[in-house]
């Protein structure tokens, strides 16, 4: 089944930034959440400039900017997510294999920000919320996925 797709960048355009840029973590929580771009990048650079740089991180740390990456596997963006009633799932463990894809098929209804690797994307219904298609033909594999719980 062919996952269907809509152009969404999740009011980034309407905030007056212009041209590519590694926010997809920002865009996907508007999507998802219906909130200002403003508001969700201003929060997502501030917990990411309180970040301690560990052994493994790039740049990004430590940099008051949401538009160089996300690390979504810190407390503080587990539990912003919390906050704003979305539950985390895995999909896939170490040595696993994939397990779910980026399908319509495979995931569940409702309104989901989906980890696959290096992006997050928005599902809605099934629909990919995205500024491009990122489903690889249905074989992108899913990490796991927040889906708001009302």
């Amino acid at each position: 089944m062919k996952t269907e797709f809509k152009y969404n960048d999740g009011g980034r355009g309407q905030s007056g930034y212009k041209g590519k840029t590694g926010d997809c973590v920002c865009r996907a929580i508007c999507i998802a959440t219906g909130r200002p771009y403003d508001e969700v990048y201003e929060f997502l650079a501030n917990g990411n400039a309180t970040q301690r740089k560990g052994k493994r991180e790039g740049s990004k740390a430590g940099k008051r900017t949401a538009s160089e990456g996300i690390n979504t596997n810190r407390k503080w963006f587990g539990e912003y997510m919390e906050s704003l009633g979305f539950v985390w799932t895995p999909t896939m463990l170490i040595g696993q294999g994939c397990k779910v894809h980026l399908s319509a098929d495979e995931l569940p209804m409702g309104i989901l920000i989906v980890s696959v690797s290096k992006h997050f994307t928005c599902v809605i219904d099934g629909v990919i919320n995205d500024t491009y298609n990122p489903d690889r033909d249905g074989t992108r594999c899913v990490y796991g996925y927040y889906k708001l719980h009302k």
